[in-house]
């Protein structure tokens, strides 16, 4: 797991050091020899939740790796020039590539204005996925503590940014192995499959009672419907803000 943390903090210094610098063109950022797709393949083959990899558009691909100015040789890389994203759990959990009609966000283009203003400058975060109630997994890259290159967990129940301590590398792994029943205990519903099955890979389910209330516990109980990721992001935001959580 060294090579893949290494890969993981390798990936960041990347993203730094070409923010100051001229971005890399595509053809410097596609590994010929050693690309991180051989290996995120392998893991989805034994994998023990269901994945489905999105269809890549080489042009998009292309695009979406120039803009987010990492190599292939690292599992992101690979997974934004080699897939339009990963699906999870019958799309529970939405892992970004360089999008597709199933799910439309590209990884560079959904943190334009949220993690960075222009392509090329630092990130302190990079949004890398999200789930079906809203929750967001990110990629520390300095703004959310101390522990550069780990990544976190927005949580909807609780609008709090918690660190699952683990590396991208461990994230796919995460979603490929992890028990997700027992990771999302309280945000499943009754028959939530058939519904998550059918959800655009850019909307979310909204609830009411808020998942954060005390009223919103029961999940069965809720109302929900399906709302754009972006206006979910934005509502959780203004929430967080509203609560006083943002220091």
């Amino acid at each position: 797991m060294t090579r893949h943390f290494i890969a993981t903090i390798l990936t960041l210094i990347t993203l730094t050091t070409t923010a100051q610098n001229k971005m890399r063109p595509v053809d410097e950022l596609i590994n010929k020899t050693d690309s991180g797709w051989t290996l995120v393949k392998d893991w989805i083959k034994s994998a023990k939740n269901k994945v489905e990899i999105l269809a890549v558009d080489t042009v998009k691909a292309k695009d979406a790796l120039y803009k987010t100015q990492v190599t292939t040789r690292s599992p992101m890389g690979a997974v934004v020039y080699m897939t339009g994203g990963l699906l999870i759990d019958d799309g529970w959990i939405r892992i970004l590539g360089s999008g597709n009609a199933k799910l439309g966000r590209t990884l560079p283009d959904w943190n334009k204005g949220k993690s960075f203003k222009e392509f090329g400058e630092i990130p302190s975060f990079l949004l890398i996925a999200d789930d079906a109630v809203g929750g967001l997994y990110l990629l520390n890259g300095g703004g959310l503590g101390k522990d550069f290159g780990k990544i976190y967990y927005f949580s909807p129940d609780n609008l709090e940014y918690e660190s699952l301590d683990i590396t991208y590398t461990e994230f796919l792994q995460f979603c490929f192995n992890n028990d997700l029943d027992k990771f999302y205990k309280g945000n499943r519903w009754t028959k939530w499959r058939d519904e998550v099955s059918k959800l655009d890979g850019d909307k979310v389910f909204s609830f009411y009672p808020f998942l954060w209330t005390k009223e919103g516990k029961d999940i069965n109980k809720n109302t929900r419907k399906a709302v754009s990721v972006e206006e979910q992001y934005s509502l959780n935001l203004d929430m967080r803000k509203q609560l006083g959580l943002d220091k």
